[in-house]
């Protein structure tokens, strides 16, 4: 199983981050983007090969699209950026 990517740059929140994603999806890099431009703090999960955090993602959202953000207990579907925004306190 692949360990799961940290890109720990000066976080802004004390809130944790989590990104599930795959490598082909636009808005799932684009949201990444967004974080490091932030610098925010955040894990990323490949859900393309890791079916565990797949699972886990279909668990707690009902779908399987992508990005799924998690910022402390909130989670957003697809790339919000005014509600990770506010979420975030940016």
């Amino acid at each position: 199983m692949d360990t799961p990517e940290t890109n720990n740059e000066n976080p802004t929140s004390d809130s944790s981050v989590i990104i599930y994603s795959t490598p082909v999806c636009h808005f799932c890099h684009a949201a990444k983007e967004f974080f490091t431009e932030n610098n925010v703090e955040y894990t990323e999960h490949d859900v393309a090969a890791d079916a565990e955090k797949r699972q886990e993602m279909i668990d707690m959202t009902g779908q399987m699209g992508v990005p799924v953000i998690k910022i402390g207990d909130d989670v957003i579907i697809g790339f919000d950026e005014p509600k990770v925004k506010e979420l975030l306190k940016l």
